[in-house]
């Protein structure tokens, strides 16, 4: 069975009502970037991390995920197919995807400020006061600016093993995810669905003129058809 890396960004999210966060003046909620995704913004103003990232949990509650997510999941039905998204919210998992992979972390989990391996799932608001089992603040499970995304090197292993790639709603300019490509295969095709695409097509790279909800299914669709033939 081949193995399909599916990498996804803020594009397949917004389809499903989730705001991108960040316009193009670099505000994320009239907020800048580094107020409420930055260690030092949580350091100098606690309260309104938290209360940026609960508002953005109470709207990932209200959306549902859409036909680009729900095609990635057939497309189970014949390959290996093996997510690596962008995107804190849990729409791939929701629509029945069974290996997703978060580089930024995810957004209805909340981890421990003494121990970043002492996770736990967190569907509330989490609130000054709120403390793990060791008496420490509670802090949204997100990988911030300037921290490590520990699931790079994992991210890279399913990317050295991939036969085929599909690359959804991320214009592929944010590193350290950008650089991904750079371990596939080079015999791997690559399909890029983005209705503006920032990149030009290749030998390697075929690009899909859509949006995900419309491009995705259509792509799964073709790669099926190819399944069945072989």
């Amino acid at each position: 069975m081949k193995t399909i890396l599916v990498l996804t960004g803020a594009g397949i999210s917004a389809e499903s009502g989730i705001k991108t966060f960040r316009d193009a003046e670099g505000l994320w909620e009239g907020h800048d970037v580094m107020e409420v995704a930055s260690p030092l913004g949580w350091k100098n103003n606690q309260d309104l991390v938290l209360d940026f990232y609960n508002q953005r949990r109470k709207q990932l509650l209200q959306v549902t995920p859409n036909a680009a997510h729900h095609a990635l999941v057939d497309l189970q039905k014949s390959y290996d197919v093996q997510i690596v998204t962008q995107n804190i919210d849990d729409l791939h998992e929701r629509a029945g995807s069974s290996n997703v992979t978060h580089l930024h972390g995810e957004l209805l989990k909340a981890r421990s400020t003494f121990d970043e391996n002492l996770v736990m799932d967190w569907k509330k608001d989490i609130n000054t006061g709120d403390f793990c089992e060791h008496n420490f603040q509670l802090r949204p499970h997100v990988v911030w600016f300037g921290e490590a995304v520990p699931m790079f090197q994992k991210a890279a292993e399913i990317a050295r093993t991939a036969d085929i790639v599909i690359v959804i709603g991320t214009s592929m300019q944010v590193y350290p995810a950008a650089g991904l490509v750079d371990f596939v295969p080079d015999h791997a095709p690559v399909y890029f669905v983005d209705p503006n695409p920032n990149i030009p097509e290749s030998r390697q790279l075929k690009i899909l003129r859509e949006k995900a909800a419309e491009g995705v299914p259509r792509l799964v669709e073709s790669l099926l058809t190819e399944a069945d033939e072989n």
